[in-house]
Protein backbone atom coordinates (compact mmCIF):
# COMPACT_ATOMS: atom_id res chain seq x y z
CA UNK A 1 0.00 0.00 0.00
CA UNK A 2 1.87 3.75 -0.82
CA UNK A 3 2.46 5.29 2.45
CA UNK A 4 1.38 9.18 0.51
CA UNK A 5 2.06 12.55 1.82
CA UNK A 6 1.11 16.06 0.18
CA UNK A 7 2.52 19.33 0.60
CA UNK A 8 1.47 22.63 -0.81
CA UNK A 9 4.88 24.18 -1.36
CA UNK A 10 4.03 27.16 -2.91
CA UNK A 11 1.36 29.29 -5.00
CA UNK A 12 1.77 31.75 -7.96
CA UNK A 13 0.30 33.10 -10.74
CA UNK A 14 0.63 31.46 -14.48
CA UNK A 15 1.83 34.23 -16.61
CA UNK A 16 1.25 33.01 -20.33
CA UNK A 17 -2.57 31.63 -19.24
CA UNK A 18 -5.44 33.49 -21.29
CA UNK A 19 -7.60 33.76 -18.26
CA UNK A 20 -6.99 34.33 -14.51
CA UNK A 21 -4.70 31.14 -13.21
CA UNK A 22 -2.81 29.92 -10.45
CA UNK A 23 -0.45 27.33 -9.95
CA UNK A 24 -0.50 25.19 -6.59
CA UNK A 25 2.94 23.55 -6.41
CA UNK A 26 2.17 20.04 -4.86
CA UNK A 27 4.76 17.87 -3.57
CA UNK A 28 4.21 14.31 -3.32
CA UNK A 29 5.52 11.52 -1.47
CA UNK A 30 5.66 7.98 -0.90
CA UNK A 31 7.81 7.13 2.24
CA UNK A 32 8.16 3.62 1.66
CA UNK A 33 10.02 3.88 -1.74
CA UNK A 34 7.40 1.78 -3.40
CA UNK A 35 7.75 2.90 -7.54
CA UNK A 36 4.32 4.46 -8.22
CA UNK A 37 3.18 4.39 -11.96
CA UNK A 38 0.75 7.13 -11.93
CA UNK A 39 -1.80 9.03 -9.40
CA UNK A 40 -5.69 10.25 -10.59
CA UNK A 41 -5.37 12.92 -8.19
CA UNK A 42 -8.97 14.92 -7.56
CA UNK A 43 -8.01 18.31 -5.28
CA UNK A 44 -10.61 20.28 -3.39
CA UNK A 45 -9.54 23.12 -2.34
CA UNK A 46 -11.90 25.44 0.66
CA UNK A 47 -11.27 28.64 1.96
CA UNK A 48 -11.11 28.43 5.73
CA UNK A 49 -12.20 32.11 7.02
CA UNK A 50 -12.27 31.51 10.60
CA UNK A 51 -8.60 31.11 10.60
CA UNK A 52 -7.25 34.65 10.11
CA UNK A 53 -8.08 38.10 11.80
CA UNK A 54 -10.06 40.80 9.84
CA UNK A 55 -9.30 44.64 9.66
CA UNK A 56 -11.93 47.20 10.39
CA UNK A 57 -12.36 47.82 6.71
CA UNK A 58 -12.16 44.60 5.91
CA UNK A 59 -15.41 43.13 8.36
CA UNK A 60 -17.35 46.21 6.63
CA UNK A 61 -17.08 44.66 3.30
CA UNK A 62 -17.47 41.16 4.23
CA UNK A 63 -20.72 41.81 5.97
CA UNK A 64 -22.45 40.53 2.30
CA UNK A 65 -20.69 37.45 2.80
CA UNK A 66 -20.99 36.82 6.46
CA UNK A 67 -23.87 38.76 7.89
CA UNK A 68 -23.18 40.78 11.05
CA UNK A 69 -19.13 40.16 12.88
CA UNK A 70 -21.40 39.71 15.94
CA UNK A 71 -22.57 36.28 14.24
CA UNK A 72 -19.33 35.31 12.43
CA UNK A 73 -18.78 32.71 15.07
CA UNK A 74 -21.47 31.06 13.57
CA UNK A 75 -21.41 31.90 9.86
CA UNK A 76 -17.39 31.86 9.30
CA UNK A 77 -17.59 28.49 7.67
CA UNK A 78 -15.76 26.69 4.68
CA UNK A 79 -15.92 28.39 1.17
CA UNK A 80 -15.74 26.01 -1.70
CA UNK A 81 -12.94 27.67 -3.57
CA UNK A 82 -12.17 24.72 -5.88
CA UNK A 83 -12.09 21.92 -7.77
CA UNK A 84 -9.48 19.99 -10.08
CA UNK A 85 -8.24 17.11 -11.47
CA UNK A 86 -4.77 15.96 -12.43
CA UNK A 87 -2.90 13.58 -13.39
CA UNK A 88 0.52 12.60 -11.45
CA UNK A 89 3.02 10.77 -13.48
CA UNK A 90 5.76 7.91 -12.34
CA UNK A 91 8.06 8.81 -9.33
CA UNK A 92 9.57 7.16 -6.44
CA UNK A 93 10.13 8.85 -3.51
CA UNK A 94 9.13 12.04 -4.45
CA UNK A 95 8.05 14.29 -7.12
CA UNK A 96 6.75 17.70 -7.78
CA UNK A 97 3.68 19.03 -10.06
CA UNK A 98 2.09 22.17 -11.10
CA UNK A 99 -2.26 21.92 -10.84
CA UNK A 100 -3.24 25.37 -12.45
CA UNK A 101 -6.46 26.82 -10.88
CA UNK A 102 -8.79 28.53 -12.94
CA UNK A 103 -9.73 31.97 -10.76
CA UNK A 104 -12.57 34.01 -11.82
CA UNK A 105 -13.34 37.86 -10.37
CA UNK A 106 -17.19 37.77 -10.14
CA UNK A 107 -18.35 40.26 -7.09
CA UNK A 108 -21.84 37.93 -7.23
CA UNK A 109 -20.17 35.31 -6.12
CA UNK A 110 -18.96 34.82 -2.61
CA UNK A 111 -15.50 33.68 -2.95
CA UNK A 112 -14.82 37.06 -5.28
CA UNK A 113 -16.57 38.98 -2.35
CA UNK A 114 -14.23 37.37 -0.29
CA UNK A 115 -11.06 37.96 -2.05
CA UNK A 116 -11.93 41.50 -3.36
CA UNK A 117 -12.33 42.11 0.35
CA UNK A 118 -9.19 41.40 1.85
CA UNK A 119 -6.35 44.17 2.14
CA UNK A 120 -3.42 42.21 3.27
CA UNK A 121 -2.29 39.29 5.24
CA UNK A 122 -3.15 35.63 4.06
CA UNK A 123 -5.94 33.86 2.93
CA UNK A 124 -6.50 30.20 4.69
CA UNK A 125 -6.94 27.64 2.49
CA UNK A 126 -6.88 23.60 3.29
CA UNK A 127 -6.16 21.19 0.21
CA UNK A 128 -8.06 17.29 0.21
CA UNK A 129 -7.13 15.37 -1.63
CA UNK A 130 -9.08 11.77 -3.01
CA UNK A 131 -8.31 9.79 -6.46
CA UNK A 132 -6.88 6.50 -7.24
CA UNK A 133 -3.16 5.37 -7.45
CA UNK A 134 -1.81 3.18 -9.77
CA UNK A 135 1.68 1.14 -9.07
CA UNK A 136 3.74 -1.39 -10.39
CA UNK A 137 5.82 -4.32 -8.26
CA UNK A 138 6.91 -7.44 -7.47
CA UNK A 139 3.37 -8.21 -7.63
CA UNK A 140 2.48 -7.13 -10.96
CA UNK A 141 -0.05 -3.61 -11.54
CA UNK A 142 -1.45 -2.85 -8.51
CA UNK A 143 -4.85 -0.13 -7.97
CA UNK A 144 -5.79 2.02 -4.61
CA UNK A 145 -7.71 4.32 -4.00
CA UNK A 146 -5.84 7.65 -2.28
CA UNK A 147 -6.69 7.82 1.41
CA UNK A 148 -9.03 10.00 2.06
CA UNK A 149 -7.47 11.68 5.10
CA UNK A 150 -4.68 13.28 3.11
CA UNK A 151 -5.18 16.81 3.17
CA UNK A 152 -2.46 19.78 3.06
CA UNK A 153 -2.96 23.37 4.86
CA UNK A 154 -1.90 26.29 2.37
CA UNK A 155 -1.93 30.20 3.68
CA UNK A 156 -1.65 32.07 0.42
CA UNK A 157 -0.46 35.42 0.55
CA UNK A 158 -3.22 38.39 -0.38
CA UNK A 159 -0.50 39.97 -2.69
CA UNK A 160 -0.30 36.35 -4.66
CA UNK A 161 -4.24 36.80 -5.71
CA UNK A 162 -3.82 40.61 -6.45
CA UNK A 163 -1.26 39.94 -8.11
CA UNK A 164 -2.82 37.70 -10.42
CA UNK A 165 -5.97 39.63 -10.67
CA UNK A 166 -3.52 43.09 -11.64
CA UNK A 167 -2.23 40.92 -14.24
CA UNK A 168 -5.44 39.88 -16.10
CA UNK A 169 -7.39 43.76 -14.94
CA UNK A 170 -5.26 45.92 -13.73
CA UNK A 171 -6.67 48.23 -10.86
CA UNK A 172 -9.94 47.13 -11.98
CA UNK A 173 -13.24 44.92 -11.05
CA UNK A 174 -16.26 43.34 -12.08
CA UNK A 175 -19.71 43.89 -11.64
CA UNK A 176 -22.90 42.17 -13.50
CA UNK A 177 -25.66 44.50 -14.07
CA UNK A 178 -28.90 44.27 -15.98
CA UNK A 179 -28.92 45.07 -19.29
CA UNK A 180 -31.49 47.97 -19.01
CA UNK A 181 -29.26 48.84 -16.28
CA UNK A 182 -26.23 49.11 -18.76
CA UNK A 183 -28.33 51.15 -20.78
CA UNK A 184 -29.23 53.64 -18.29
CA UNK A 185 -26.12 54.37 -17.37
CA UNK A 186 -24.96 54.59 -20.71
CA UNK A 187 -27.41 56.87 -21.55
CA UNK A 188 -26.24 59.17 -19.03
CA UNK A 189 -22.53 58.99 -19.30
CA UNK A 190 -23.30 60.03 -22.91
CA UNK A 191 -25.96 63.01 -22.18
CA UNK A 192 -23.22 63.83 -19.28
CA UNK A 193 -20.53 63.79 -21.59
CA UNK A 194 -18.33 61.42 -19.59
CA UNK A 195 -15.18 59.92 -20.15
CA UNK A 196 -15.14 56.33 -18.82
CA UNK A 197 -18.06 54.21 -17.10
CA UNK A 198 -15.80 54.35 -13.94
CA UNK A 199 -16.33 58.06 -14.24
CA UNK A 200 -20.36 57.92 -15.04
CA UNK A 201 -20.52 55.55 -11.52
CA UNK A 202 -18.69 58.05 -9.56
CA UNK A 203 -20.89 61.16 -10.52
CA UNK A 204 -23.91 59.23 -9.93
CA UNK A 205 -22.89 58.20 -5.97
CA UNK A 206 -21.73 62.18 -5.82
CA UNK A 207 -24.72 63.20 -6.98
CA UNK A 208 -26.70 60.56 -4.70
CA UNK A 209 -24.42 61.86 -1.74
CA UNK A 210 -22.64 58.26 -1.36
CA UNK A 211 -18.81 57.96 -1.50
CA UNK A 212 -16.98 59.76 -4.62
Amino acid sequence: MADLTVECADVRPERYAAEPTLLFRLRITEAGATPVHAIALRCQIRIEPGRRQYEAAESELLGDVFGDPGRWGETLRPMQFAHVDVMVPSFTGTTEIDVPVRCGYDLEVGTGKYFHALEGGEVPLLLLFSGTVFGKGARGFWVEQVPWHLEAPYRLPVSVWRALMDQHFPESAWLMLGRETVDAVLRYKSANALPTLDATVRKLLANAGGPS
